[in-house]
């Protein structure tokens, strides 16, 4: 039987560890939560999502039809009762902490919302998590920005110091300070939870639609027949596609369900320090693949200030976790222009999302 066969190929990933699992969601709407959503419900799991409404038009969430497909709870997760409620209710076994304010430029514009949602919305899910028995695995995502960025040539490694010139960056590592008293003051007592951070670089990929990010800009000015203005050409991130932290994370989340004292702390999961390319490189390699499209440079002495350079060190999920990154940065590139290609030209967006998972996560097929 068809459902038969998608079930024992399913078992091949992850140990088959989320097929029938409660897994509960923050910031699902959001752009790496819809991936993660629509992964988990690929692996059978039984999923539910508390996050604000998708803010843009289009948006990932509403393409996927993820409405119909898992429970979605419209919250504020700086309402710690409501999250709570949510959390209590669903009684899930695993806990994936995506929500954020998460745009640089938009924390220079609403500094006072960005460390209210970064911070106390963070203290609130630990909160909701310390109270429900049911949790086994909670895997809190900040941010690579959340170290203190000297903007030198080596990857950030876990131990190294914390910190933020911006207000998001700032807020990110105050979220990690935060896990780390409730780790020590709470979860490690508790026998049966395993808790850790991820701090992932900066991820791309179909379905992003926000605001001053590099991708969505590209796509929205080729689309409109626009130059793609770029602040800072030569700024450099480490690029990966949204699957491969998710691969990180739900790997995490599994080993922490499965041993729930050997896997905590704090993981950082980019690229190779080889894969590290500009802005600029990305916008021109984006512009190819579409066939279209222009650069140009945007000068002015009043941008708030953007890290120029930032790394990181994966050396500890490389070698205890045995995890990598399956695509490289063309790859990625590829893979998310294709991505918005078929679905401006009519494409199925669930079709390509879809296709792209298995494609990545061969177990699946």
């Amino acid at each position: 039987m068809e459902g038969v066969e998608i079930m024992e190929n399913n078992s091949q990933l992850f140990k088959g560890i989320y097929r029938n699992k409660k897994v509960l969601i923050t910031g699902h709407t959001g752009f790496k939560g819809t991936w993660m959503a629509f992964l988990l419900k690929e692996m059978g799991a039984e999923v539910c999502g508390f996050s604000l409404a998708p803010v843009d038009t289009p948006n990932h969430f509403d393409l996927l039809n993820l409405k119909n497909d898992i429970k979605h709870i419209v919250g504020d997760i700086r309402d710690a009762d409501a999250l709570n409620r949510a959390i209590q209710d669903f009684q899930p076994e695993f806990v994936f902490h995506l929500a954020a304010q998460a745009l640089v430029r938009e924390s220079y514009a609403n500094p006072v919302n960005t460390f209210d949602t970064n911070i106390m919305g963070s203290v609130n899910l630990l909160e909701a998590v310390r109270k429900c028995n049911s949790v086994r695995s909670l895997v809190y995502i900040t941010s690579d920005k959340c170290y203190e960025n000297v903007e030198w040539v080596w990857g950030y490694r876990e131990n190294d110091q914390l910190g933020g010139r911006d207000p998001y960056s700032a807020s990110k590592a105050a979220a990690e300070i935060v896990f780390s008293s409730y780790a020590r003051s709470f979860f490690d007592q508790c026998p049966s939870l395993g808790a850790a951070t991820t701090r992932a670089g900066n991820v791309i990929g179909g379905g992003d639609w926000a605001v001053d990010r590099i991708i969505p800009d590209c796509i929205r000015a080729i689309e409109a027949g626009e130059p793609i203005f770029l602040r800072n050409p030569g700024a450099t991130r480490p690029w990966q596609h949204v699957l491969e932290p998710l691969a990180g994370y739900l790997m995490l989340a599994q080993r922490l369900y499965e041993d729930p004292k050997c896997w905590g702390g704090s993981w950082n999961f980019g690229p190779s320090t080889d894969e590290v390319r500009t802005v600029q490189n990305v916008a021109k390699v984006i512009i190819a693949h579409f066939g279209k499209g222009s650069i140009e440079v945007v000068e002015s002495q009043t941008q708030p200030h953007e890290a120029r350079l930032l790394q990181l060190n994966c050396d500890k999920a490389h070698q205890l976790l045995e995890w990598s990154p399956q695509w490289h940065v063309e790859k990625t590139l590829e893979a998310t222009a294709l991505w918005y290609k078929t679905v401006i030209n009519g494409g199925n967006a669930e079709q390509i999302t879809r296709s792209q998972i298995h494609e990545f996560f061969p177990e699946l097929i």
